[in-house]
């Protein structure tokens, strides 16, 4: 393949030999693995992992990183083991691969649980070796850039995790070209009307532009000859989504975003900044409050520039950054500017690397505290901020926070501790609440007390993940502990009930009870009596038998009117089943239970819509499953769409009955006044399969249009 001749020559410009033929062995070895694979454009596999490698050797990765990238896939969609990349490769190399490798062996309820169970293992791999995400990144970069091959439903999920995830990480990284790049493609490919308008009056305007855009560089290059500042001038194109946004955010139309011209200048060091500000200033008035020093506070990626916004010629505002040239890379490759200027050793950004690696370390302590993964990921995507404000402690020490952080966000973001013992805030030396929105510049002070603790209305206000998932996690404790006590004497009732000494069960037992209902601890058993999810007289029975009779637990009872099969349910012996109207479930569903405090336990389908539009708290549902032994009658509903005529009624009677189905209900309606009718029948069935064979009975009535499951 001469692009891989093409790709080695590139990396003999920096690597070793030794290393350069470490990377060609994994090469060959991932060709190897991939061979009769292909693309879904029809391209061979291989073209996919050397395209990441060589994204990730203009940011002059390392040979074991790219070594990396080139085997990336392999574990995920080939037979080869992380023994077998370790043995070949080294463990470095095997962890790296393994920590980008999706969690496939694993089944997921939703694809949203799957992608934040697949985060959560790269953000632990990412915490040892920054490598990991960079890989990640130039993957995700290499699939949206052929994206066009995908399905249209893949190609709209993958760019939207693109632009909720993996650009928002770019921005925290610092890699600001590949930000770019990926909300440019993901907007291609969620708004590709919008994106093709855009990027045909973008590229109609631009030759407009030039004539104004040469004669501005013009006039600023002869000012800074004349100030005898060498500085290299050059100009900002707006990239197609942040016109989008801009008109979106500002109501702007596209001219009035596009009047807007940019310039970038690039100077030697920090103090020619600031005189080539001064420069700026003499050649066009300033805008007032549009000026903004990145130098003396950089952002929290280490991004370090000066901002400007003049009043150009013609009257066209003129957005100016001004920055060194080692400024500038790091603006462009961020963490990756680690290893892409390494060798030089022009600069230093341990500053930066060292913030990433506390941003790291705050994620990790998120995912620690959140067990549900939707919380997870919300605290994540809350964390991946675009823009931030700097404010001040009270001895100087600067600290960044998103935008509408508030002073409990502040407390949390010194020490957990200071958070949840806060009582209230003094900002710019005025004591003011809690809830107080921070902006750029204040100074904040916090006053704590040692019998405080955390109120569940901070999480209405507070704006960042760590604050989120630290107060969360502090109320759930809090409310565990609270209803392990109430459970615990509901549980020693209970056993008093059944004459049994609550000192005579013994750990075996319980450890064995953990096990049996899938918990992770007795306080945790405890914690479900209190709050009404077990029942403490099932758990006693539980508890008092003994270890050889494990099977033969109680049925369900109290279910409606004498039709329940038994269920089972995990831990949840004894409690009152009722089965939902809005979906009613028929054995052969997949079903999920709602608790619902007093009144036993609400039986749905999984998929049930009514539940989904609740927005029901994941600790109130269980899972629930049909015992293998299910009998009874069940309700269920079917709709027919039918053209009208004499005798209609009775013919579909008859096919229900020929079926073995029972009619409980029946109603009808002209849904527009015609011929056509609408008819809804409950009829009670034993399973899904008889359910399936009185539609199929139905579905031969002649003058029958449409039949579906009802429902509702």
């Amino acid at each position: 393949m001469s692009e891989i001749a093409e790709f080695t020559r590139h990396l003999g410009n920096y690597l070793a030999p030794p290393e350069v033929a470490l990377v060609e062995r994994a090469f060959q070895f991932s060709e190897s693995a991939h061979r009769g694979q292909f693309r879904k454009s029809g391209e061979p596999y291989i073209t996919h992992p050397l395209a990441v490698a060589s994204i990730l050797s203009q940011w002059r990765l390392d040979a074991h990183g790219l070594a990396a990238a080139l085997l990336h896939d392999v574990m995920e969609d080939t037979t080869v083991t992380k023994a077998e990349i370790e043995a070949s490769f080294g463990k470095p190399v095997a962890d790296m691969v393994d920590g980008v490798s999706k969690l496939d062996q694993i089944e997921f309820t939703t694809r949203e649980e799957a992608q934040a169970e697949n985060f959560r293992k790269m953000l632990l791999a990412m915490a040892k070796d920054v490598r990991v995400i960079l890989i990640k990144l130039a993957d995700r970069l290499h699939n949206m850039r052929t994206l066009d091959a995908m399905a249209r439903a893949h190609r709209r999920r993958i760019a939207h995790e693109t632009v909720d995830i993996y650009a928002p990480i770019a921005n925290r990284l610092g890699l600001n070209a590949l930000y770019l790049e990926l909300q440019d493609l993901a907007f291609k490919h969620l708004y590709p009307m919008r994106y093709r308008v855009l990027a045909g009056a973008i590229k109609a305007a631009r030759g407009n532009r030039r004539e104004v855009m040469n004669r501005l560089l013009d006039a600023i290059r002869e000012g800074f000859a004349k100030a005898a500042i060498p500085a290299h001038v050059s100009g900002r194109e707006k990239t197609i989504f942040s016109v989008y946004k801009k008109m979106r955010e500002k109501r702007y139309t596209f001219s009035q975003v596009f009047d807007i011209y940019g310039v970038r200048v690039l100077v030697a060091d920090a103090t020619d900044c600031y005189a080539a500000l001064g420069i700026l200033h003499s050649l066009y008035k300033p805008i007032p409050g549009k000026f903004k020093d990145y130098i003396a506070i950089a952002k929290a990626n280490g991004y370090q520039s000066l901002h400007t916004t003049l009043f150009g010629p013609f009257g066209t505002p003129l957005e100016a950054q001004i920055r060194t040239h080692d400024m500038h890379r790091i603006a462009e490759a961020g963490v990756a500017a680690h290893w892409l200027y390494k060798s030089g050793g022009e600069f230093d950004i341990r500053e930066a690397q060292q913030e990433t690696h506390r941003w790291v370390q705050s994620l990790l302590e998120i995912q620690s505290e959140s067990r549900d993964s939707k919380e997870f990921l919300d605290s994540i995507k809350v964390d991946l901020f675009p823009e931030e404000i700097y404010v001040f402690t009270p001895k100087g020490k600067i600290m960044a926070l998103p935008r509408g952080a508030t002073a409990v966000d502040f407390a949390y973001a010194v020490h957990t501790d200071i958070g949840h013992h806060c009582v209230a805030a003094r900002i710019n030396y005025e004591q003011l609440p809690l809830r107080s929105e921070l902006k750029n510049g204040d100074q904040i002070e916090i006053m704590t007390a040692p019998t405080a603790r955390p109120n569940p209305s901070w999480l209405q206000f507070v704006a960042t993940g760590k604050a989120r998932s630290r107060i969360r996690h502090f109320l759930k404790g809090l409310q565990q502990k609270e209803s392990a006590a109430l459970g615990e004497r509901m549980l020693e009732q209970a056993l008093a009930t059944l004459k049994v000494d609550p000192d005579s069960i013994t750990w075996d037992r319980w450890e064995a009870l953990q096990k049996e209902f899938g918990a992770r601890s007795q306080l945790e058993i405890l914690a479900d009596i209190g709050l009404g999810k077990r029942l403490s007289f099932a758990v006693a029975q539980a508890l008092t038998r003994s270890a050889g009779k494990a099977g033969d637990e109680p049925r369900n009872g109290g279910a409606t009117a004498g039709k329940a099969p038994p269920l089972t349910l995990r831990g949840v012996e004894g409690v009152a089943i009722q089965y939902a109207r809005c979906c009613r479930p028929v054995p052969g569903d997949t079903l999920v239970g709602q608790f619902r405090k007093g009144q036993g336990l609400l039986v749905h389908t999984r998929d049930c819509i009514t539940l989904k539009k609740q927005r029901v708290d994941p600790d109130q549902l269980i899972d629930v499953e049909w015992a293998n032994d299910a009998q009874g009658v069940f309700d269920a509903g079917i709709r027919l769409l039918v053209a009208d005529r004499r005798g209609l009624l009775a013919d579909v009677a008859t096919a229900i009955a020929d079926a073995g189905g029972n009619i409980d209900n029946v109603s009808m309606e002209r849904p527009d006044g015609g011929e056509v009718l609408a008819m809804f029948f409950s009829v009670q069935v034993k399973d899904r399969r008889h359910l399936a064979h009185v539609i199929r009975s139905v579905k031969r009535v002649p003058d029958v249009r449409r039949i579906q499951r009802a429902r509702t």
